[in-house]
């Protein structure tokens, strides 16, 4: 998979992040709609993901930590991003 770019701007980015915070935070690419499946099975509580490593991050429901963010866990297996936008 390659990065968004101008050449393919279709395709997702191999690595991003809904937290401000991180350096693979895209506000643009986020507004877009961005869908993942993972291992074939569509996720919708991913808070980060890797293509190139395989692992999505997911939060556990409504648990936070004792700075307020939400408790996540690293799964890893076939991670497919895709545009929400975008039919298949």
């Amino acid at each position: 998979m390659t990065e968004n770019t101008p050449e393919n701007p279709e395709t997702p980015p191999d690595h991003l992040s809904i937290d401000p915070k991180s350096p693979f935070f895209n506000e643009a690419i986020l507004d877009r709609g961005i869908g993942i499946r993972f291992n074939g099975v569509e996720k919708t509580n991913v808070e980060e993901y890797n293509v190139k490593e395989g692992w999505v991050r997911v939060s556990l429901g409504k648990s936070v930590d004792r700075k307020g963010n939400p408790m996540t866990m690293k799964l890893k297996g076939v991670v497919e991003p895709y545009f929400r936008d975008i039919t298949d």
